[in-house]
């Protein structure tokens, strides 16, 4: 039974999160930092917020970002065994507050540092030589340059140092005073990172998602066909620190005998150590929650047809209004011991806090984070000038292409006619926002917010206090702001 509240009756029909709203309550909370946005679904993130498996968005750049945040990113289940471990060992080696600098030699030309410039948020290249700094190089120093010039003629040598360990505040401070954006942080006089002001500022605002080793938590998914077992075993002994096992219809036998077997492998390991969370679905129902949970998952993930690239439900008429699949489902998996991931619908920071109060454990991300640094595409620059990158969904026939390469042509061919998604969808980076972290601290800032109107100290307190109104779609136009005048 769910502890969400209706400020009138609860309407006889199902609510997307534009539908609703939630009502202040008496509060105690004096500040936002008072709350604790841990999840509670047991996989142990400082912060409910998982970036959905899909190949245009999480890779390695995504996962060690958001794990800085406190949230995990799930490694999409096209991606082969092999390449998946080698992201997570990377991951893994991954610094849990200095951001991953980008690298060249003197030798590399303009052009291709420029290239690699947009893989990160902190708008540099680093220069080095046996892993010692050099020099650096921005998009301003190369401004009307030969793109074939080397960076060693006109990278930037006045660096900005600070040794590892440094305290964040004085980081800040010293960036601050040198009226600089950027660090290199330095072991001794290697190269170890570096750390933006924003950066400083967030390690002090922000827990990182750790592993008991002290690591950078990372999830992967897993199909449901193939030798699932075989791919279990072998993500589980490269760290992985949570199993996704996912399909677009979650409530099938197929599912329940895959769960039922990577359980049996999860059991096996976690005699040796420990304990990795199962996650399976997706579903929209009460009796697919209870089905999943009897068969090993942990947490389930709510959501058929919200999502930004699906079509499933124009297709089909398949899937359900999200708000209220979460509700359901969440109420479900309480009654048997378990969590829920709410995937999918959430465009506004609003929508992640109103999953939170229907009693969501995280929220899943997808095309939101698609338009960023960190998301895998490459970056596209449109003919009027703004940057994008090209989204697609998982039931796509580009994804179906690429999960089936290995069949003949005549079965890809035959396997791209169903398709449930958008193949190609033009993800435009945000100028305010163009990092996934701008959008966390958009999303947190929302959340903790909506916590202390709700007079909630955390997540179980949130979905317990929430009182949720029914709105029209003019009542939810008139919480629209106005960029200009009307």
């Amino acid at each position: 039974m769910t502890y969400v509240r209706f400020l009138n009756d609860k309407p006889p029909y199902d609510l997307t999160y534009n539908d609703v709203f939630m009502v202040p309550n008496r509060s105690a909370l004096t500040s936002r930092m008072q709350v604790d946005l841990s999840s509670t679904d047991g996989v142990g993130t400082t912060l409910p917020l998982v970036v959905a498996n899909m190949t245009a968005i999480s890779g390695r750049r995504m996962a060690e970002t958001v794990a800085r945040r406190g949230g995990i990113a799930i490694i999409p289940q096209d991606i082969p065994t092999e390449v998946v471990a080698g992201t997570i060992a990377k991951v893994k080696g991954s610094h849990t507050v200095y951001d991953t600098p980008v690298t060249v030699s003197p030798n590399t030309t303009v052009g291709e540092a420029m290239s690699l410039l947009p893989k990160r948020s902190h708008g540099l290249v680093v220069v080095v030589r046996d892993g010692r700094a050099l020099g650096t190089v921005s998009e301003a120093d190369t401004a009307g340059l030969d793109r074939f010039a080397q960076v060693h003629e006109v990278m930037t040598t006045d660096l900005v140092t600070v040794a590892a360990g440094a305290d964040p505040v004085e980081v800040f401070d010293q960036l601050s005073a040198h009226r600089t954006e950027t660090a290199l942080v330095l072991d001794g006089d290697q190269l170890v990172g570096v750390l933006t002001r924003k950066g400083a500022l967030r390690s002090t605002l922000y827990t990182p998602a750790l592993d008991p080793q002290g690591q950078l938590m990372i999830g992967t998914a897993i199909g449901i066909n193939g030798d699932v077992t075989a791919r279990a075993e072998a993500l589980l002994e490269a760290g992985a620190d949570v199993l996704v096992v996912d399909t677009a219809h979650g409530h099938q036998e197929k599912m329940i005998e895959s769960l039922s077997a990577i359980r049996a492998v999860r059991d096996a390991a976690a005699q040796a150590g420990r304990r990795i969370q199962i996650v399976a679905g997706n579903v929209v129902s009460a009796d697919g929650v209870h089905d999943l949970a009897e068969a090993g998952a942990d947490v389930i993930k709510v959501g058929v047809g919200p999502g930004a690239m699906c079509t499933t439900r124009m297709m089909t008429g398949v899937g359900r209004p999200q708000f209220s699949a979460v509700l359901e489902c969440a109420a479900a998996a309480k009654e048997d011991g378990a969590s829920i991931w709410a995937d999918g619908g959430v465009r506004h920071p609003r929508d992640v806090a109103l999953a939170l109060a229907a009693g969501a454990g995280s929220v899943m991300i997808g095309s939101w984070f698609a338009g960023t640094y960190e998301s895998t595409g490459n970056l596209i620059t449109a003919p009027d000038g703004r940057m994008y990158k090209e989204s697609f969904g998982m039931a796509s026939a580009r994804a179906v292409k690429n999960r089936t390469k290995d069949s003949t042509g005549y079965e890809r061919a035959r396997a791209g006619l169903f398709e449930e998604g958008i193949s190609s969808s033009k993800m435009y980076l945000d100028p305010e926002r163009p990092g996934v972290e701008d959008l966390i601290d958009q999303i947190t800032a929302g959340v903790r917010s909506s916590f202390t109107y709700a007079g909630a100290a955390d997540l179980p307190q949130f979905s317990e206090r929430a009182l949720i109104g029914v709105q029209s779609p003019s009542g939810f136009e008139e919480g629209r702001p106005l960029h200009a005048s009307w």
